[in-house]
């Protein structure tokens, strides 16, 4: 190549294009980072075009990889924290593995999980709307005791049941551990009108949802964000975490659309699935 073709090509302008690939990395790190840096290439083509930013996805593939961004990926979490007592009796599986309701509040799921720190293991509970999967209670603290998913569901009763008719005749779905086994957790729901509904094959596909939900919280949070110092550590950050997830984070399940949303629309009498896809 001549110098003068080089130096000539150094000094020409961008083109309409380069400005406009430069416009989109910008705002595709924008919501990279806005999104706790775990959206892939379709959840951020998604994002770009709930924001009005029209483009095609393979050029968000293209820039994604330019920007050398990729989405979290899950991975496997052996350790289990679910305490069986196989002498205890426990409720029907009402469930069956078909996690799907028909309206918020119908069918909420809940299940466990640890993080370890460096003052020792702190332990989360979860409370899921089933419709909407939004994480309607949540509770951390450092041990397994039966107040744990205790404190959790009661957050999610605060939030849901405002009217005392709210939430009779949901089903409150859980795999065999104790505590969700419990005297006190099984009366709690009574209270409510709640029915128990227990996984019966004792297995992971048994609460799938709850465990779902679990490995985002611990993909998309615990692991790219630690090592965590202790309890307090954790908590504030899963407070913004929840935050996100219920009122930003889209959820293919909910048409791509963040839980708050979804169960605005439904509020409404729209159906989620008669509305115009992003293109």
């Amino acid at each position: 190549m001549a110098p003068s073709t080089y130096y000539a090509a150094r000094s020409r302008p961008p083109s309409e294009w380069q400005r406009r690939d430069e416009q989109l990395k910008a705002e595709i790190l924008r919501l990279w980072h806005d999104n706790f840096e775990v959206y892939g290439v379709r959840k951020m083509w998604k994002a770009l075009n709930r924001h009005g930013v029209r483009v095609a996805r393979c050029t968000v593939a293209r820039l994604m990889r330019r920007l050398g961004l990729s989405g979290a990926v899950r991975g496997e979490h052996k350790r289990r924290t679910t305490i069986i007592e196989p002498l205890t009796p426990r409720p029907a599986d009402l469930v069956e593995r078909d996690f799907a309701a028909p309206a918020p509040n119908r069918l909420w799921v809940s299940d466990l999980t640890y993080i370890p720190t460096w003052s020792g293991f702190v332990y989360a509970a979860f409370v899921i709307d089933v419709y909407s999967r939004m994480i309607v209670g949540w509770r951390l603290t450092d041990h397994l005791r039966t107040d744990l998913p205790l404190d959790a569901l009661e957050m999610a009763i605060w939030r849901r049941g405002s009217r005392v008719e709210a939430l009779d005749g949901l089903v409150h779905h859980s795999d065999r551990g104790c505590q969700y086994l419990s005297i006190r957790y099984t009366e709690r729901l009574a209270d409510i009108g709640a029915v128990s509904s227990v996984g019966s094959r004792g297995d992971s596909y048994d609460n799938a949802l709850a465990e779902t939900t679990i490995g985002l919280y611990k993909t998309e949070l615990i692991h790219r964000r630690g090592p965590w110092k202790g309890l307090d550590d954790v908590e504030i950050a899963t407070m913004e975490w929840v935050d996100w997830y219920n009122n930003r984070r889209l959820h293919s399940a909910c048409h791509d659309m963040p839980p708050t949303e979804y169960e605005a629309l439904y509020q409404t009498k729209i159906n989620p699935a008669t509305l115009t896809p992003a293109r």
